[in-house]
């Protein structure tokens, strides 16, 4: 089986568990949207600047989403005891981590594509006035800590405190990136030129490759131990 063919049925068989059972999709949406009442009703948006607070809100909308998505990566195989056999499987192993990553970048596009709007409304910021560069913001930002998510529901679904320990280990590594997201996004915005936020693509880019290139090395490891 090509590595593409396996990433492809890794994905499509997380997809359609998810479309069956649609705990995971529900969960991401009301989480998610309680974060944000709370974050609306928590800021006075008559002292603070709303238009930052409005994209800072949507990162940490978005990440708390993530880290529900990221948490059940691997719980179904482990719930049938599964993973042993895609240990022993005759494919790349990396491309079971790729297809897992596929499957949570998708769910967590569509739990965006429902957080945005109801940020809008909420704050009455629309965060989408430059549409392309605020996608692309997205884009890298979700790409980056998903991928670290990925790999650390990797690492802590053997363990009893997985739950605990998987948001825990992930955070400190993925804080360059939410932090360079949050700020490239308020950045557009408020309305600064793309050359000043340069900076922020870069880095967001820079550990965008970081994290898959880490990921595709150390994650054979992991799923073996």
């Amino acid at each position: 089986m090509g590595f593409f063919h396996t990433v492809w049925a890794v994905a499509r068989k997380d997809l359609l568990m998810e479309l069956r059972g649609k705990e995971m999709v529900s969960s991401i949406f009301i989480f998610a949207t309680l974060t944000l009442l709370i974050l609306n009703f928590a800021l006075d948006m008559n002292r603070i600047d709303a238009r930052a607070a409005a994209a800072g809100a949507m990162w940490v909308a978005f990440l708390f989403a993530g880290s529900v998505t990221m948490n059940r990566s691997f719980m179904s195989e482990k719930e049938n005891d599964c993973l042993a056999a895609l240990t022993l499987a005759p494919v790349d192993h990396a491309a079971i981590f790729f297809g897992k990553l596929a499957a949570n970048f998708i769910l967590m596009t569509v739990a965006e594509a429902v957080i945005v709007p109801t940020l809008i409304t909420l704050f009455n910021v629309n965060v989408m006035e430059r549409p392309g560069w605020q996608a692309l913001v997205i884009l890298l930002g979700t790409l980056g800590f998903l991928t670290v998510g990925t790999l650390v529901a990797a690492m802590a679904v053997n363990l009893r405190a997985r739950e605990l320990l998987g948001p825990l280990l992930m955070l400190p590594v993925v804080s360059p990136v939410i932090i360079a997201a949050a700020q490239a996004s308020a950045g557009l915005v408020g309305g600064a030129p793309i050359g000043e936020l340069a900076v922020w693509f870069q880095i967001l880019a820079t550990f965008d490759v970081i994290y898959l290139v880490v990921a595709w090395m150390v994650f054979e490891r992991l799923i073996e131990d």
